[in-house]
């Protein structure tokens, strides 16, 4: 199972914004994909900055391009993102999950 983490920065007063865009947009994108294995969205507040991770679980790193393309190492963005965050980060991190247990 691979894990896939993607970081991103919004101004503090559009992030409860941000936030329900990816409640209401991104994580029903991801668990549409085939070998979504489930997603969860964090937030640090931080000042004027608000932080968010977005966490994702896939079958393999296939399963991952089928979301995030050939060159899944490449963050994939939304229309919306360019309204919110202070900068597109280029890339994302993957991780081979080697334990672990339930929420």
């Amino acid at each position: 199972m691979i894990a896939r983490f993607w970081h991103g920065r919004v101004p503090q007063e559009k992030s409860d914004r941000y936030a329900e865009y990816m409640r209401a947009v991104v994580l029903p994108d991801y668990r549409g994909v085939p070998g979504n294995r489930g997603a969860w969205c964090m937030r640090r507040d931080d000042g004027e900055i608000v932080h968010f991770e977005l966490l994702s679980f896939w079958d393999d790193v296939e399963a991952v391009k089928l979301f995030a393309g050939e060159d899944h190492e490449i963050a994939r963005y939304y229309d919306f993102d360019d309204l919110y965050l202070i900068e597109k980060e280029p890339g994302v991190l993957h991780y081979e999950v080697c334990a672990g247990t339930g929420v």
